[in-house]
């Protein structure tokens, strides 16, 4: 029964450090800057985003040209941000 707990409190700690590892205010203003509208943010996203990024927020929006993208922007301290599209 312990060891049922401790897989519990495990897996808690991990859902709360993956939700520290987005940043949808500055994803939005990247976003909103670069002259996309209708932004949704969402989560943290699992691909997308190379091992030295520290932040992976996932988006949905309206691209300058109007069409209906999805993606991530990453980013990382001490660094900018980068907007990568899913196919």
């Amino acid at each position: 029964m312990e060891r049922q707990h401790e897989k519990i409190i495990g897996i808690a700690l991990i859902c709360v450090a993956l939700a520290g590892c987005t940043d949808p205010e500055r994803a939005e203003k990247v976003l909103a800057d670069n002259g996309f509208t209708n932004i949704h943010i969402g989560g943290y996203s699992w691909a997308g985003c190379s091992n030295g990024d520290n932040y992976a927020t996932e988006f949905d929006a309206t691209s300058p040209a109007g069409k209906q993208v999805n993606g991530v922007v990453c980013s990382a301290w001490l660094k900018g941000s980068t907007i990568r599209f899913f196919d």
